[in-house]
């Protein structure tokens, strides 16, 4: 049990989770959300609520940031009220998908602070260049959404030829073509009609959009990259950026017009 202090800003569907690792890991909180809800389930376990992201800063030496966009990122690490006014706060570990430029301009010190880390998962080095993470993350994030689009093709396809849903995944997944969507997304939230997976076509999109960016300004064709990204835009257009990104695949159902089921 450290009993370390630590702060986390944006504690939602991303974030909630991470905050409930740290507090069940023995760090103490102190929480910030525009949704109550939100952080009404860490207050339960003994997190410190604060108003601001500068009053979390004000108490907490490391401040973990978890949050939907860029501009989210910058206004809560640099705006009025923000990280940067903290009298306490001495690092701050964005754990959001916001792309390189955005992590170069909010860039700050990581010394001492891979034991919370490795709290979520395997720590990895980048290298010295602030931004390398994320352009790592955007790259996985789109390969996470380019298997879900490419699997709900391929598996409207087999349906509407007279395949059985779940037989076709089974056969997918002990296949060269089993990938994220076939082995984890599809059984969980598409055959059973839920589309409850837990992430936001909203932030796909985003994440996708950033990635493609960033490789065209760095001169690299995303031909395929481009094609995920339209639709993402798609779904959100059809469903709202606030639906389950495995909604990728009920746009693909309305278009053959069947139904993924098992």
């Amino acid at each position: 049990m450290t009993g370390e202090l630590l702060g986390f800003v944006g504690v939602g569907r991303m974030g909630g989770p991470m905050a409930m690792r740290l507090l069940d890991a023995g760090y103490r909180l102190v929480v910030c959300d525009p949704v109550a809800a939100a952080t009404a389930p860490l207050v339960a376990r003994g997190a410190i609520l604060a108003p601001t992201p500068k009053a979390v800063a004000d108490q907490a030496e490391t401040v973990l940031v978890s949050l939907p966009t860029p501009d989210v990122v910058k206004a809560v690490a640099l705006g009025a009220d923000g990280i940067v006014g903290g009298s306490t706060v001495r690092v701050m570990i964005d754990l959001s998908t916001t792309g390189p430029g955005a992590a170069a301009l909010v860039a700050a010190g990581y010394q001492g602070i891979t034991p919370i880390l490795g709290t979520f998962g395997k720590l990895f080095f980048t290298g010295e260049k602030p931004g390398l993470a994320q352009t790592a993350k955007l790259a996985n994030n789109l390969m996470a959404a380019a298997a879900l689009v490419i699997t709900s093709e391929a598996m409207a396809m087999g349906v509407k030829a007279g395949l059985d849903a779940r037989t076709l995944i089974d056969i997918i997944n002990v296949s060269s073509g089993r990938n994220s969507a076939s082995q984890d997304k599809f059984p969980r939230a598409i055959l059973p009609g839920t589309f409850d997976f837990g992430f936001a076509t909203g932030l796909s999109y985003k994440d996708v959009r950033l990635c493609v960016d960033e490789a065209e300004a760095l001169g690299v064709p995303m031909v395929v990259g481009a094609a995920v990204r339209q639709m993402l835009a798609v779904t959100q257009a059809k469903f709202g950026a606030d639906s389950d990104f495995t909604y990728i695949a009920k746009v693909l159902e309305e278009w053959a017009g069947v139904e993924i089921r098992g």
